[in-house]
C-alpha cells in the first residue's frame, strides 16, 4: 500500500509539472509546428529550408551575420495567397539574436511597404503590422498570423 501510495504521488507530481505549459526557456523550431497544428495559419504553409531563409528572405548577412551563427531554423511561409508565416531562429548568441530581431522587424517593414505600395493584397496589412517578433536567449520567434493568439498559446503550451 505505501508502495502504491509513492507511485501516485510521484505521478501526481509529474502531472502536475507538465501540467505547467512550456518553460521560460528559449523558443524551438517545433514551435513552428505547433502554431500551424493550433490553426494560428488561414492556409497550409510551405516549408523553407535554412540557406534560403537566411540569404534569399531575411538577408541575414546584411545585418553582420554568417551562415555559421544560424545554428537551425524552421521556417514555414505562404506560397504567395497570403502574408502568413511562421519562424524560429537558432542564432549561436543572444547578439546575434538581436540582430536576427532587427533583421525581422525589418523584413516585415519592407512586407508592409510593398503591399501598401502596390496594392498587392492590401488586406493582409493588417495582420503584417500586427506580426508579432520577440527575442528569447538565442532564440527569434516571428509570427504573421491569422489568428496570432492561438499561435501564441501553441509556443507558449497552452491547448
Amino acid at each position: 500500500m505505501k508502495k502504491l501510495l509513492t507511485i501516485m504521488l510521484a505521478l501526481a507530481l509529474s502531472l502536475g509539472m507538465t501540467a505547467c505549459g512550456k518553460d521560460s526557456g528559449d523558443y524551438k523550431p517545433a514551435d513552428v509546428q505547433a502554431m500551424a497544428e493550433a490553426g494560428a495559419f488561414s492556409e497550409t504553409l510551405e516549408e523553407l529550408d535554412t540557406d534560403t531563409a537566411f540569404s534569399a528572405l531575411y538577408r541575414l548577412e546584411s545585418y553582420g551575420l554568417a551562415r555559421e551563427d544560424l545554428k537551425d531554423c524552421a521556417v514555414l511561409r505562404s506560397a504567395g495567397a497570403t502574408c502568413e508565416e511562421g519562424a524560429v531562429l537558432v542564432l549561436d548568441s543572444e547578439a546575434h539574436a538581436k540582430d536576427a530581431q532587427k533583421a525581422l522587424e525589418d523584413y516585415v517593414q519592407g512586407q508592409i511597404d510593398a503591399n501598401e505600395d502596390y496594392g498587392y493584397r492590401l488586406a493582409e496589412v493588417p495582420k503584417l503590422k500586427d506580426a508579432y517578433i520577440d527575442v528569447k536567449g538565442s532564440t527569434v520567434l516571428m509570427v504573421v498570423a491569422n489568428d496570432l493568439e492561438a499561435a501564441k498559446k501553441a509556443v507558449d503550451g497552452e491547448p
